[in-house]
């Protein structure tokens, strides 16, 4: 099988993490949805190295997650979990000993590229698998007041709906509600290059 390779990674990775080690600096276990191909997974595992960072997707992503992080040779990094939005996390996660909760979760480039229905869900487990005090960062472009922040963004998510049109970028405003009915709170909103941005949420 072909090892996959994003590009948007690695254009990305080095803002993503200028804001993640402060927004992890105190954080011990991250489990990031949609991982991917992984690149993204190794960069942080490598720089963060005060925290365990716990990948997941689709098991149609594994064999590329596996790749990395077997070559990447992180102590701090673990293999994926086979977690799949539509259902409950709670057996996805069954092969993390010792961890109840998490102190972290992070995703990027997922809730415009999900459905809304499995957007609405990511928060909903979100809320229940983080510790009180816990952060979730995710990255992405999003729309303010219904407003697409650039015309790339406006052309992006033209491509999106073509190809599924139950996909797109999100307004702000409806995923701080989805947010707010899981526990979570918007406490910064970071911007970031290419009409992307950050947002930390924490957990009430």
């Amino acid at each position: 099988m072909e090892i996959a390779f994003s590009q948007a990674c690695e254009n990305n990775k080095h803002p993503i993490l200028a804001i993640l080690s402060k927004e992890f600096n105190q954080t011990q276990n991250v489990l990031e949805i949609g991982s991917g191909t992984g690149q993204h997974a190794v960069y942080f595992a490598e720089h963060l190295n005060h925290l365990t960072w716990f990948t997941s997707d689709l098991v149609s992503s594994h064999f590329t997650i596996n790749h990395r992080v077997k070559n990447a040779k992180l102590t701090n990094l673990k293999p994926p979990l086979a977690l799949d939005l539509s259902c409950a996390w709670q057996q996805a996660l069954s092969p993390v000993k010792g961890i109840k909760k998490f102190d972290a979760i992070f995703t990027a480039n997922t809730l415009h590229i999900v459905s809304w229905p499995l957007v609405k869900q990511f928060f909903h487990q979100a809320g229940q698998h983080l510790i009180s005090g816990g952060k979730c960062c995710i990255y992405g472009p999003f729309n303010y007041q219904g407003q697409y922040t650039s015309d790339s963004n406006a052309n992006f998510d033209f491509w999106l709906k073509q190809r599924d049109a139950n996909s797109g970028i999100r307004d702000i405003e409806q995923i701080t509600e989805q947010a707010q009915l899981a526990g979570l709170h918007l406490i910064k909103d970071h911007q970031m290059p290419a009409n992307n941005r950050l947002l930390t949420f924490i957990a009430s």
